[in-house]
């Protein structure tokens, strides 16, 4: 997979670019604020559909301006794809529209058509951060692999929202209604569940590959799916998930009517980090960890490409100044053979030889080749 151009149009600091990257890994260099960033969350957004930073899509449509827009064309092994995202002011915030081959798609459509890995600094606290971002990390990559699972997610996240709603009821709550959400949410939940159990599991062992070849096989770097609702013997086929989640939010229910919220579900699940079988976030270095995440990335990569039938974009924005120079080197060997990679950076990093680099320098939103290699 290869994007061949990439237009922006009032995207952040972007009033115009039109840009045709080569293969081979692109490194982009520049001061903060130049656009560096801005301009790997175009490719991101392209793939995903959101952006990897914004917290108000607003934010991404340059000031004074109504609309931005972001257009590529993207090589596949299937024939070129056109993708664009149009995001329009609307009050104070924002609406995205979204094309595929110069025709609007829903959002749920529009995903799968790019494949894209982005890394970034923040992902560093995967290992030792909130839950939250453990579960966020799954929803980007399954979405990715599979429309269905985006579209069972959302319906899961839309069922749990009306369930709280009810629960927080001044009125009172009425518990025939209560009793069909939960059973909505035993039927959608279960689904959820076991495509992240299975997804999980294939990371674990790519992701315990790729540590063993960086650092040796001991210590062991593992990976687990913790779910809320906990299945007897470790059965996680269909019926067991379903089972054991119907059982968990029927014994949860004097629970959830006392704390007015729910509290059992994918939405309340996890994924634990052991390294030489000691949870890595409370005995793990900094150093330790941020390989754990590297290996983490360098496996969701493996695994979407494995999917798509190609290699994806990968996208990497700052993250190298964030490691020591042994393991950025590592890192960056990993990735020799991507057919196409984007990098931003402060300075050019080690590549090896055989690596097709090329690099460009950004100032306030222009790209220029640079003669640094």
């Amino acid at each position: 997979m290869r994007v061949t151009s990439l237009d922006l149009a009032n995207f952040r600091n972007y009033a115009a670019l039109h840009f045709e990257p080569p293969g081979g890994v692109c490194i982009f260099l520049g001061a903060n604020a130049q656009g560096k960033s801005n301009l790997l969350e175009a490719l991101s957004l392209l793939a995903t559909g959101k952006s990897f930073r914004a917290a108000r899509e607003a934010d991404l449509i340059r000031s004074g301006t109504p609309l931005a827009r972001v257009a590529a064309r993207v090589r596949t092994k299937s024939g070129e794809v056109q993708a664009a995202c149009i995001i329009t002011r609307v009050g104070e915030g924002a609406r995205k529209r979204f094309l595929r081959n110069n025709r609007s798609v829903p959002y749920a459509q529009f995903l799968g058509g790019i494949a894209a890995v982005t890394f970034m600094p923040f992902d560093l606290q995967l290992v030792s951060g909130a839950p939250a971002l453990r579960r966020r990390f799954l929803n980007a990559a399954l979405s990715q692999l599979d429309r269905s699972y985006y579209r069972n997610h959302a319906k899961y996240t839309q069922i749990v929202l009306q369930k709280n709603a009810l629960l927080k009821s001044s009125s009172g709550v009425d518990h025939k209604l209560l009793t069909t959400y939960n059973e909505q949410l035993a039927a959608v939940g279960s689904q959820v569940i076991c495509a992240r159990a299975s997804y999980v599991r294939r990371l674990a062992r790519e992701a315990a590959d790729v540590h063993a070849r960086w650092v040796g096989e001991r210590p062991e770097l593992q990976l687990a799916y913790v779910s809320s609702p906990a299945v007897a013997g470790g059965d996680e086929s269909p019926g067991a998930v379903l089972h054991a989640l119907t059982s968990a939010l029927a014994s949860h229910t004097v629970a959830e009517l006392a704390r007015k919220t729910s509290l059992v579900g994918p939405h309340r699940d996890d994924v634990s980090f052991t390294l030489g079988g000691e949870p890595l976030a409370r005995f793990g270095s900094q150093g330790q960890q941020r390989t754990a995440v590297l290996a983490l990335k360098s496996a969701e990569y493996a695994l979407l490409a494995q999917a798509a039938g190609e290699p994806p974009l990968l996208l990497l924005d700052d993250v190298l100044s964030e490691l020591d120079p042994a393991r950025r080197r590592s890192f960056m060997s990993s990735i020799e053979d991507c057919e196409q990679a984007f990098v931003t950076s402060t300075d050019v990093p080690d590549v090896a030889e055989s690596t097709v680099a090329s690099v460009f320098e950004i100032h306030a939103g222009h790209v220029t080749q640079s003669a640094r290699v």
